[in-house]
């Protein structure tokens, strides 16, 4: 049986998996986005701080995976629950690309720009909202797709504490040394990160030169 014989013999697993590796993934990045970005605009206007956030997040982007969800595992609260671990894992390891490209967006906008909105009376959150995010809006989204790739990846080994997801496969056929049961897992999750990529892209490509 080829491994495309394969999937489709177990497509109702695989659909099921498929939709579990979504939801960590959406759930995480929601977190991911929600913190990463006011810490990237908070790197722009305080940075003294910046350093400290950076610092921290570059710190656990080092840390290996498994290294990370065993290391969790042990708190008392989060280790409860196996998607409650993982969704925390996944996202504190997609908040360095968004923090970066936040305050990398934010910083890049033109000067004359930011003088020209400052000469018009605007406050500091006019400034914020109207002018630096939408300008920088590109180069935010770049982060958020670099992010995204990078989650969809990693939340296979979710599967190492239970949480679930297209990983149950891959963990499965290591264990029996099939690279059908591996490649059911494996294929799903890359077409999901070359999905991702590419709409982002999309998205990205359209905030750059509206």
């Amino acid at each position: 049986m080829s491994t495309l014989q394969f999937i489709w013999h177990n497509q109702s697993q695989v659909l099921a998996l498929t939709f579990e590796h979504l939801w960590l993934v959406g759930i995480s990045m929601l977190l991911a986005v929600s913190i990463g970005m006011p810490l990237g605009i908070l790197v722009t206007r305080r940075p003294a701080f910046g350093k400290a956030v950076l610092g921290a997040s570059t710190v656990v982007q080092t840390i290996p995976s498994l290294a990370l969800f065993g290391f969790l595992l042990s708190s008392p609260w989060l280790g409860e629950r196996a998607d409650r671990l993982a969704v925390t894992a996944l996202t504190l390891y997609a908040l360095l690309p968004i923090i970066q490209n936040t305050c990398a967006g934010i910083t890049g906008v033109d000067p004359s720009v930011r003088e020209a909105a400052r000469g018009m009376g605007m406050s500091d959150l006019q400034l914020l909202f109207q002018v630096e995010l939408p300008l920088g809006m590109g180069v935010i989204l770049a982060g958020v797709r670099v992010a995204t790739v990078i989650t969809i990846g990693v939340a296979t080994i979710a599967a190492a504490i239970g949480a679930g997801g297209l990983g149950e496969f891959i963990f499965r056929g290591l264990a029996m040394v099939d690279n059908r049961v591996i490649l059911a897992g494996a294929i799903p999750a890359a077409l999901m990160a070359l999905l991702a990529d590419f709409l982002l892209g999309r998205l990205e490509r359209r905030f750059r030169y509206v």
